[in-house]
C-alpha cells in the first residue's frame, strides 16, 4: 500500500523537541476509506479506558509507551483528507511514527471479497472504513487480554482502569485529565498483591500477568519476527493459551486471520451471521475457513454488527468463563 505521507520513519530516535516538552506534528493520509473510530475501538478496552479517550467530536487521545519512553498522542481529522497527528513526550517521534500502523496502513480490506455472502458483503460495506489496528506493543495488548480471562468483559475493563488509574503514569503534554500511560514490565511487577485483589484480579490472571512481565522483553523481540515465532513464545509463558495468543496478536500484528477459538460467543457469532445454523466450538474454524486469511476480520464484522444490534440498555451479563 502507498506510503503515508509526512510523518517520520519507524524507529527514529527521540529528538530534542520532543525531550523539551514540544510537539511534533504529522499527516497520514490512507489510500483509501479509514473510520479512525471506529479502527481503534478494537484498541480501546471499554468506554472508560484511561489510556485512549475518544472525544464526542471525533478526536482521540491516545496515552502509550514505546521503546523510548511514554508519549502521547492526539488524532483528529487534516484538513484536505487524512489523519493530523500531534505527539508529545520522550516517545514522540516512535508514537508519531506508528500512527499509519496503528491506523490499518498494512491492511488491506480490498483483498477481502464476502462474495456469495450477502450478510457478509453488507457489513462490509456498512462499515467500510473499518482497517485492523497493529500497535506493536506486545505487553500493552497482553495485560489486558489477560485480564479478560474467565470474566465478561465489562468487569476486565474495569479491573483494567482501577489498575492503570492507580499505577499507571500521567500521560506527557495536554492529554485529557484523568488519562494513564500503562506500566512498563517493571511498573506491572510492582504492583502489590492486595491491589490486584481490589481491582477484582484473581491470583492466577495475577501471577499471568506478572510471569509475562518477567520475559517482556523476549516477548516484544517476537513482535518483530515471523508472526508464529510470536505465538510460539507466548505459549511458554504459563497461563497464557490460544485464546489469550489471538487476542493479542490481532492487536500486536494487526493480523486480520486470528479467531479466538474458544470464546465463549463465538459459536453464536458465527453461527448466526455466518451459518444460518447452530455452530460447536470445535467448528468455527472450519466454518470460517472459505475467508481466509481474513477470518479475523469476519469475526470483527460479526462483533460490529452483533453491537449494533444489541438493545442500548441491557442487564449486566452473567460471569462467564474465558479460556487462557
Amino acid at each position: 500500500m502507498p506510503a503515508p505521507t509526512s510523518l517520520p520513519a519507524p524507529g527514529a530516535a527521540p529528538g530534542a523537541a520532543a525531550d523539551a516538552g514540544a510537539p511534533l506534528t504529522g499527516t497520514y493520509r490512507p489510500d483509501g476509506p479509514l473510520d479512525v473510530r471506529l479502527t481503534l475501538q478494537l484498541v480501546r478496552r471499554g468506554g472508560g479506558d484511561p489510556a485512549l479517550r475518544v472525544l464526542p467530536d471525533g478526536t482521540v487521545w491516545h496515552a502509550l509507551r514505546t521503546a523510548a519512553g511514554p508519549a502521547t498522542l492526539h488524532l483528529r481529522p487534516a484538513a484536505g483528507g487524512g489523519v493530523a497527528a500531534t505527539a508529545w513526550g520522550p516517545g514522540a517521534e516512535r508514537a508519531l511514527a506508528g500512527v499509519p500502523a496503528l491506523l490499518g496502513a498494512h491492511d488491506d480490506p480490498r483483498t477481502f471479497d464476502p462474495a456469495g455472502h450477502l450478510g457478509l458483503a453488507a457489513a462490509h460495506r456498512r462499515l467500510r472504513g473499518l482497517r485492523m489496528p497493529r500497535t506493536g506493543d506486545v505487553l500493552g495488548a497482553l495485560v489486558p487480554a489477560v485480564l479478560e480471562q474467565r470474566v465478561v468483559s465489562v468487569d476486565a475493563h474495569d479491573a483494567w482502569r482501577w489498575l492503570l488509574l492507580r499505577h499507571g503514569s500521567t500521560p506527557p503534554g495536554p492529554a485529557p485529565a484523568g488519562m494513564r500511560v500503562p506500566p512498563d514490565a517493571l511498573g506491572w511487577r510492582q504492583v502489590p498483591v492486595w491491589d490486584w485483589r481490589r481491582a477484582g484480579v484473581d491470583d492466577q490472571r495475577s501471577s499471568t500477568v506478572l510471569r509475562a512481565a518477567a520475559v517482556a522483553r523476549r516477548l516484544q523481540e517476537g513482535a518483530a519476527l515471523a508472526p508464529a515465532e510470536l505465538r510460539r513464545r507466548l505459549l511458554t509463558v504459563p497461563g497464557i493459551g490460544v485464546w489469550t495468543v489471538a487476542e493479542t496478536t490481532r492487536r500486536v500484528l494487526g493480523d486480520a486471520d486470528a479467531v479466538s477459538v474458544g470464546d465463549l460467543h463465538l459459536p453464536r457469532l458465527v453461527g448466526a451471521g455466518v451459518a444460518g445454523r447452530r455452530v460447536e466450538q470445535h467448528e468455527v474454524l472450519d466454518v470460517l475457513a472459505p475467508w481466509a486469511p481474513h477470518r479475523g476480520r469476519v469475526v470483527r464484522l460479526l462483533e460490529l454488527t452483533d453491537r449494533e444490534r444489541a438493545p442500548r440498555h441491557r442487564p449486566r451479563p452473567p460471569r462467564a468463563v474465558r479460556p487462557a
